[in-house]
């Protein structure tokens, strides 16, 4: 069961596009488009268009797309049903009661009201008797209480049987408990369910719209087997998305992010007043976290340990950092294992001139890869110096290429030309290959229309009447008038499923006196939002009533073949049983 459609078309109404996804993305107008960077990849030049004429955005880089709906399934991780539910809410709509879609939104809002909850216990944990360990341990790492109360750090009791009736006092069931990963259920008795954190230091985590999500705990007794526990996946909490202390950060008027590995990094930080600081929680940085960062500044100063695991990650997150058009800087850290250590024994000052001072990207990889070789042996210096023309050779600057061979040539004791020659030659055969790959996507238009995601991709078999079908829904799209013209079409001849289905979608609507627009649309996977996105992106013109009828011609005569084929091949399967009942058929 799906919304009802004047329902969908009141809450496309009451949300504008352009103003649901100017809170999350800086638009620019531009005619009659407003454009932006994309809060989906990284990019340095904004190619993400939203149209509020048709409702739609649609990005030209990862190709995204789709109706207000959409962006926010896509911005917030909901299902459709729960991004309905969201964008009802923005503007106070009541949602038709049914019952297929009172599913996750309801219980993900009762998760964070129970994390919420259990956040302000563990606090008040904290400040009791029953806190005071926590409270010299917390003090002996340097914490002074505005911080603790900044960051809603609290104390998990020496119980298994604390946070539980506590919050069942308050109306949570046990199996909200476990579903927040607060609780555990006993592997010797399934009866048996208690506290999930014990005597440990808390620390909420609070995503960007200001709800607690889940907890990490640092245990207080040394003999405990694990030293922290770290939140796990839950239907309110992502790892791959989520930054500690980013709801602090994004408010920092200082132009740059300091990411931190862990979360005491990010609490000295914000206490010694850089306010800027994150933390990626673990080594392991991934897409998202980049992208969330590449959404608030275009430059990054790294403050990972300067174990062999920091170093990897570092060299992993410059990559990821470069490709979202963000630069990075490497905050190298002396006589301190890390920023938390260095804050709490040299202070402000002394990590604001480390910042100040702090090495490029291109410093540290280099320096970074000299340390793997012996430059004392030939045959070491030969590698290295071909190691070092690779990595030169992706330097898009011409300057820079060149100043970083002279200092891979100082490294490796050769003349600077000899260095500079072969990292010419390493930058000339990237280029190469990279005009190449590009000439065989501009020879191949049959592989660069069909869609990227492959389970698309399958149902364009058919590449004639898929054509067809795109023309007629994006010129539906672009003016629904011409759905009159075409009586006799019904999505069920279209070749390719989805296309069908937004086409009977459409004629609906427009039968109904609604409005017809992309983001009235319902029941469609994300890839298939972000292909009629492209489609009706490539329909922005005065309608053409004689390509519309074109085109359900050519998709009425494909489907003729088709029916065709069937009908053939249906008498010969006949024919072939009546022969092999008449025994002729052999086996």
């Amino acid at each position: 069961m799906a919304f009802p459609a004047a329902f969908i078309d009141e809450l496309v109404a009451r949300n504008p596009v352009d103003e649901v996804v100017g809170q999350y993305v800086q638009l620019k107008r531009s005619g009659a488009n407003y454009f932006g960077l994309c809060p989906f990849h990284g990019e340095k030049t904004a190619s993400f268009s939203v149209n509020p004429g048709k409702q739609m955005y649609y990005c030209f880089g990862c190709h995204k797309g789709g109706g207000v709906i959409n962006f926010i399934m896509d911005i917030e991780g909901l299902s459709y049903p729960d991004a309905v539910r969201f964008l009802a809410k923005r503007v106070n709509l009541e949602v038709p009661d049914d019952e297929q879609y009172q599913s996750q939104y309801k219980e993900q809002e009762r998760l964070w009201k129970l994390c919420k909850d259990a956040a302000k216990y563990y606090h008040d944990m904290l400040k009791s008797d029953a806190g005071k360990a926590a409270r010299a341990y917390l003090v002996k790492r340097g914490l002074d209480w505005a911080t603790v109360v900044k960051f809603g750090i609290g104390f998990a009791p020496d119980d298994f049987h604390a946070l539980l009736p506590a919050m069942e006092r308050k109306g949570y069931t046990r199996q909200e408990l476990i579903a927040a990963n607060l609780a555990a259920v006993s592997q010797k008795n399934s009866q048996n369910v208690y506290d999930r954190f014990r005597n440990r230091i808390m620390f909420p985590q609070i995503d960007l719209r200001g709800n607690v999500i889940g907890f990490a705990g640092r245990a207080l007794d040394k003999e405990a087997k694990a030293k922290y526990i770290n939140p796990t996946e839950t239907l309110i909490f992502s790892k791959r998305k989520f930054l500690y202390a980013m709801n602090l950060a994004k408010k920092s008027k200082r132009p740059y992010i300091i990411l931190c590995e862990g979360p005491m990094d990010a609490i000295a930080c914000h206490q010694f007043g850089f306010d800027c600081a994150v933390a990626s929680q673990g080594t392991a940085l991934t897409e998202d976290q980049v992208n969330i960062i590449s959404k608030y500044t275009d430059r990054v100063i790294m403050t990972y340990d300067n174990d062999a695991a920091g170093q990897n990650a570092t060299q992993r997150a410059i990559q990821m950092f470069g490709r979202a058009g963000v630069q990075v800087k490497i905050l190298q850290l002396h006589d301190a294992k890390d920023a938390d250590e260095f804050l709490h024994k040299f202070g402000a000052d002394p990590f604001d001139v480390l910042i100040q001072g702090s090495e490029n990207q291109a410093d540290y990889r280099l320096l970074s890869l000299q340390k793997q070789f012996d430059l004392s042996k030939d045959d070491q210096r030969v590698e290295f110096t071909a190691k070092a023309a690779e990595l030169i050779s992706t330097f898009s600057s011409a300057v820079e290429r060149e100043i970083y061979a002279d200092r891979a040539a100082k490294a490796a004791g050769i003349s600077r030309d000899a260095m500079l020659l072969e990292a010419t030659k390493a930058y000339k055969k990237r280029s190469s290959r990279e005009k190449r790959k590009q000439e065989r996507e501009d020879l191949s238009p049959a592989t660069t229309t069909l869609p990227e995601d492959r389970h698309l991709r399958a149902e364009y078999a058919n590449t004639r009447s898929a054509r067809a079908e795109e023309e007629v829904v994006g010129l539906a799209l672009l003016d629904p008038s011409l759905l009159d013209l075409a009586p006799e079409l019904s999505g069920s001849v279209f070749s390719v499923r989805f296309l069908g289905k937004a086409y009977d979608a459409l004629l609906a609507l427009h039968r109904q006196g609604l409005r017809v627009s992309l983001a009235a649309l319902q029941d469609f996977t994300p890839e298939e939002s972000a292909r009629l996105s492209a489609v009706s992106q490539r329909f922005d013109r005065i309608a053409d009533e004689r390509a519309f009828t074109d085109c359900v011609a050519v998709i009425l005569e494909e489907s003729g073949k088709k029916t065709a084929s069937n009908t053939d091949a249906d008498l010969l399967t006949v024919a072939k049983e009546m022969l092999k009942n008449k025994g002729y058929g052999g086996n």
